[in-house]
């Protein structure tokens, strides 16, 4: 498991591209037949990936975490980005989960293995301080929100399923936005929310498509250009936002203070700098 410290808006500041890419980019995080993991020190989000293939892969238990099994002291969310349906067994339990579906895993389950040809699996775990049930919910469960428009490029649908009248977790929060054809600007006007922390996982884009994901103070932005299959670490003082070469989808999860969905400060679009 890859660690990544905190970072001030100071820091960003100073950063050149690579810098910034390998201090808040995760670069194809489901393109490995073993589970892969980025441990953040923003609120103590870990990231992770798998695609299992014909074979099915166990959740490992780093050592960085101390802890006797992964979820001891945490709580995932698991959404299915690949093409196909695949599998998840939580302590003997199976779950099928169809693309764009979601697996919530509640603290103290021990043995979670991912399973599938053709399914990939994104994972976001947040610390949690009571246990939850395992749930499992799809597409029309998620009771859809329709947001933006044709005339603004963002047309786009957004399920929530990790919240507190979906899915009740300790912490996390989870979703899928789904961008309509023609429309390529996501969560804009952006906001900050300086209680949380927030990842976005990019998927359903083309290898040769990309997405300009904007980041860092709203009077100070910078820019990060990421494929399908990339995740990005959004600190709780920066934006997050972003315009693709095409329409796509993204897992937004968040994890911090509160799990209010409107705690945000917007900021309007003519004040970016």
């Amino acid at each position: 498991m890859e660690v990544r410290h905190a970072s001030s808006p100071e820091d960003v500041d100073r950063m050149g591209t690579e810098e910034l890419r390998g201090r808040f980019l995760v670069p194809g995080l489901v393109a490995g037949a073993m589970v892969r993991l980025v441990y953040s020190h923003h609120d103590r989000l870990v990231v992770g990936g798998v695609t299992p293939g014909t074979e099915s892969v166990a959740l490992p238990n780093p050592g960085a975490l101390r802890s006797e099994y992964f979820l001891e002291r945490r709580e995932l969310g698991v959404v299915n980005v690949g093409t196909a349906t695949g599998r998840v067994t939580v302590d003997g339990e199976q779950f099928e989960l169809a693309p764009k579906e979601c697996l919530y895993v509640g603290r103290g389950a021990r043995d979670v293995a991912f399973a599938g040809h053709g399914a990939s699996y994104y994972l976001v775990s947040t610390p949690a301080h009571a246990a939850y049930p395992t749930r499992c919910a799809g597409l029309a469960d998620a009771e859809p929100v329709k947001l933006g428009g044709i005339e603004g490029s963002n047309e786009r649908t957004i399920y929530k399923y990790i919240h507190l009248n979906g899915i009740r977790s300790s912490q996390l929060v989870l979703g899928v936005t789904v961008l309509a054809p023609g429309s390529m600007w996501n969560t804009m006007p952006c906001h900050v929310h300086d209680r949380r922390t927030e990842v976005y996982f990019y998927f359903d884009l083309p290898a040769d498509q990309r997405v300009v994901h904007l980041m860092g103070r709203p009077d100070a932005t910078r820019n990060l250009i990421l494929a399908g299959g990339d995740a990005v670490i959004s600190p709780p003082w920066s934006v997050h936002c972003g315009f693709g070469t095409r329409n796509y989808a993204f897992v937004w999860a968040m994890g911090g203070e509160n799990q209010a969905y409107d705690d945000v400060e917007v900021v309007a679009v003519q004040d970016l700098r």
